[in-house]
C-alpha cells in the first residue's frame, strides 16, 4: 500500500496488488473521474516504473476523462501518425476489430523518432469470450539473456518502419483490408532504434524491438530476421507475460517504453474495442549514450520532440 498527500492535505490510499512476478499490477484507491494531485500520479509513476503495466477496474470514464488521466502524465500525442482519430477526440485512437486486428507482438508507434512514453488501453466493447491483450516485460526478457548475448545486443541498432513485410501479401487481402493498409503506410517512416534501449527514469536496459523492428543496421535481412526472432524469443517468454482478459469499464496503462504488447485474435467475429490516448515520450537511448535519429517521415503533426 502506498500513501499520497493530496493538495489539500487529505490522505489517499492506494492499493498496488502485483498480478505476476515479472509485470503487471492492479491499482485500487484512486479516483481516476477526477483530476489527479501530484502525489497520487507521483505514486502511479513509481508503481508503473516497478510493474511496467497498471490496471485499473470499475473507471467509467469517457474519452475527456481518459485524456484528462495519461495527460497527468505529460503531453499527449495525437491519435496516430496516419490512422484517424474518434471523431471530436483528437487524441483518442479507437482500436476496432472491425477496422482490423493488432495480433501481433510490438511496442506503439516505433517508426517515428519518439514514441509514446506511456500508452492507456480503456475498454469500451468487449468480446463475451477471448481478446485479451498480452503485455511484456522488455527488461526482464533484457535480463534473461546470456551475457554474450546481452554484450551483443547491446551494440545494435535497427531500422523501424510502418511500410514492412506483412505476412499477408496485398494481393491476398479484401478490398477494406487494402484501404487500411493504405492508410497506415500513407506516410513512410523509418528510424533507426537502438535494440537496447536505457529507460530515462530507471536506467533499466531493455529490448526495443517488435514488430515494427525489420532490420539490424550492418546485417543482411536474413541474418536481421533471425537476430530479431532470437532477442524476441526472450521478449515473449511466459515469464515475461502478462494475459489481460478485460472486463467493461476497466482501463490499462503500460510503459511503452519498456513492454510490447499482442492483442489476441481469439473471439471469432464478436465486436472488440479498445480506445488508446498515448503519452508523448522521449528520443530513445542506447547503452552508449547515442540517440535515435529519423531516415525517413515528418512526424510533428503526430507528437512533439521534447
Amino acid at each position: 500500500m502506498t500513501i499520497t498527500e493530496s493538495s489539500t492535505g487529505t490522505a489517499t490510499a492506494i492499493t498496488v496488488r502485483k498480478v505476476t512476478g515479472r509485470i503487471g499490477a492492479e491499482i485500487s484507491g484512486v479516483d481516476l473521474s477526477r483530476e489527479l494531485d501530484p502525489g497520487t500520479v507521483a505514486a502511479l509513476r513509481t508503481a508503473v516504473n516497478e510493474h511496467k503495466a497498471l490496471v485499473f477496474r470499475d473507471v467509467h470514464l469517457d474519452d475527456a476523462g481518459q485524456e484528462r488521466f495519461a495527460r497527468s502524465f505529460g503531453e499527449l500525442t495525437t491519435a496516430h501518425p496516419t490512422v484517424p482519430a474518434q471523431e471530436g477526440a483528437p487524441n483518442v485512437l479507437p482500436v476496432d476489430s472491425e477496422q482490423g486486428r493488432a495480433n501481433h507482438w510490438h511496442t506503439d508507434v516505433t517508426f517515428v523518432l519518439n514514441p509514446p512514453q506511456l500508452s492507456t488501453l480503456r475498454s469500451i466493447v468487449i468480446p463475451p469470450y477471448g481478446g485479451e491483450t498480452l503485455i511484456a516485460n522488455s527488461a526482464a526478457a533484457y535480463r534473461d539473456l546470456p551475457a554474450p548475448l546481452r554484450a551483443f545486443a547491446d551494440t545494435l541498432w535497427a531500422v523501424h518502419t510502418n511500410d514492412y513485410d506483412y505476412a499477408v501479401p496485398q494481393e491476398g487481402l479484401d478490398e477494406e483490408a487494402r484501404e487500411r493498409r493504405s492508410v497506415f503506410t500513407s506516410i513512410t517512416y523509418e528510424t533507426v532504434h537502438p535494440v537496447v534501449r536505457v529507460h530515462p527514469l530507471t536506467g533499466e536496459r531493455g529490448l526495443f524491438i517488435g514488430g515494427f523492428a525489420q532490420r539490424i543496421v550492418g546485417l543482411s535481412a536474413a541474418e536481421s530476421r533471425d537476430v530479431l526472432r532470437l532477442l524476441q524469443s526472450y521478449v515473449t517468454r511466459p515469464e515475461n507475460v502478462l494475459r489481460w482478459r478485460w472486463e467493461p469499464d476497466q482501463l490499462v496503462l503500460f510503459d511503452n517504453r519498456i513492454t510490447q504488447h499482442y492483442a489476441v485474435d481469439n473471439y471469432d467475429d464478436q465486436p472488440r474495442r479498445l480506445n488508446r490516448v498515448t503519452v508523448a515520450g522521449d528520443v530513445p537511448v542506447g547503452p552508449d549514450g547515442s540517440k535515435s535519429h529519423s531516415v525517413k517521415g515528418d512526424a510533428s503533426h503526430y507528437t512533439p520532440l521534447p
